[in-house]
């Protein structure tokens, strides 16, 4: 019986898959099966996967339709009773899937995720993600990006999992539902983290289960338009969609600043016009869309996410 179903979005992702796949292969653990989603490549990705990797399935949509569509349909496929998502330019340590299970198996029962320690490519040594996390400010941001690596081995709870290279408890999808599609891409991850805190889960950091990550390879840089106006846009909608309005009016003392600071800071690299529209398109998806029912039996959960708020402020300056 397997135990997980491996998700792969693709893009035009042929450069990475070989050496990807390949890794997964050298698994000390074998219980998983591979789905790659690939959305409307125009390189030789498919070809290539049903060629060199036919163990692999492989779903594709005619169109570019998401990250978050492409995961959902991996997702939908699974039967097993964890989904770990992986990124096309990852490279996995040979122990990656045996502990990415283990932490979930070890893990408390309300436990939803495990983030892998994510290194850099070229850099191994240097930190890509031990993380994700969430202030007051409005601000998501990676934990450990760019630090020495050997300072992330130790086990600790996060606000949320980077679907870069992670492990979901799949019944709890049933519970909160999939990836909001409307996100498209990016702080989608940050999102069904969210969700699940909500519905009083956790999420934690698995250090034994490392992969190497390129880092924007289908996008192609840190910084560039479509990746700015869409996490501008989707991080409005966010704080719409996850907390109450009453969380929203007690936490605008700082999220304004928060939001006029980072209209400064993309304003110095070029790209004021495309974090504006982003915040605009965000109002659309605002009026357009649902928020999160408050549900008073989740009170508790409600109180935990704005102290880990206020405590992830200190984190984004400190990263302890």
């Amino acid at each position: 019986m397997q135990i997980a179903t491996i998700v792969i979005p693709n893009l035009n992702g042929m450069r990475y898959l070989g050496s990807c796949l390949e890794s997964l292969t050298r698994q000390t653990r074998r219980d998983f099966s591979v789905i790659l989603i690939d959305n409307g490549s125009q390189d030789e990705s498919v070809e290539f996967v049903r060629l060199h990797f036919p163990e692999v399935t492989v779903r594709r949509f005619e169109t570019n339709k998401g990250f978050c569509a492409a995961v959902n349909e991996g997702i939908r496929l699974s039967v097993t009773p964890y989904v770990i998502l992986l990124n096309n330019d990852t490279v996995c340590e040979e122990t990656f899937v045996e502990e990415l299970v283990r932490a979930m198996e070890e893990g408390p029962a309300d436990l939803f995720s495990c983030a892998a320690k994510m290194v850099q490519m070229d850099m191994p040594d240097r930190m890509d993600n031990a993380g994700d996390y969430y202030c007051a400010l409005g601000w998501a941001f990676a934990r450990g990006k760019g630090k020495p690596a050997a300072d992330y081995d130790r086990e600790c709870g996060i606000f949320s999992s980077c679907a870069a290279a992670a492990i979901y408890r799949r019944d709890v999808f049933d519970e909160i539902g999939l990836f909001d599609e409307t996100h498209f891409a990016y702080l989608e991850d940050l999102d069904i983290g969210y969700r699940a805190r909500i519905a009083g889960y956790r999420n934690e950091y698995a250090p034994k289960a490392a992969v190497r990550h390129v880092g924007s390879a289908t996008s192609g840089s840190v910084y560039n338009a479509f990746k700015v106006r869409y996490s501008s846009r989707n991080n409005l909608y966010l704080i719409y969609k996850n907390m109450p309005w009453a969380q929203i009016i007690f936490n605008l003392p700082l999220l304004l600043p928060g939001f006029l600071i980072k209209m400064v800071f993309f304003a110095a690299k070029g790209f004021l016009r495309e974090y504006v529209s982003g915040l605009i398109e965000g109002l659309s998806c605002c009026r357009r869309e649902k928020k999160v029912r408050f549900q008073w039996k989740y009170s508790g959960a409600y109180i935990r996410i704005q102290l880990a708020l206020w405590v992830n402020l200190f984190r984004r300056f400190t990263d302890f």
